[in-house]
């Protein structure tokens, strides 16, 4: 059998062995990222929408530089939204402080009607470096 290899961002173990997921494991030079989303330190959903997307591309890139990789690195996007009519351009003010600079990633948005209390998730996949 493989063994995942496994990467954890500093801090968050506990949040992920209660889960029990991986927030990203690397396979064949890809980084894959479980969804992340705007938790506070104690795990529930910061309330303010832009805060909240702002805190799941925080959450985003620790994982990334945990894997020694940034956004730039990013080559698949998936987003989630709960009631997307609503909330999608106040989620896309916020996008373009995190983003980058084009060429950009590749990008599925999809309306969902529950994300554990939370409005936004994000799940990547991204190039690892070669060294």
């Amino acid at each position: 059998m493989t063994t995942r290899d496994v990467v954890f961002p500093a801090g968050r173990q506990a949040l992920y062995e209660r889960n029990r997921y991986s927030p990203a494991v690397r396979s064949n030079g890809l980084l894959f990222v479980s969804g992340q989303v705007g938790s506070r330190p104690d795990g529930s959903p910061e309330p303010d929408l832009k805060a909240q997307v702002r805190l799941a591309f925080e959450n985003l890139n620790a994982v990334l530089k945990a894997a020694d990789c940034t956004f730039d690195d990013v080559v698949d996007v998936t987003v989630f939204i709960v009631n997307p009519e609503e909330r999608f351009e106040t989620i896309w003010e916020v996008v373009p402080e995190y983003w980058g600079e084009a060429p950009f990633p590749n990008i599925t948005c999809v309306g969902v009607t529950w994300l554990y209390g939370f409005q936004f998730e994000i799940k990547v996949i991204a190039k690892l470096p070669t060294s």
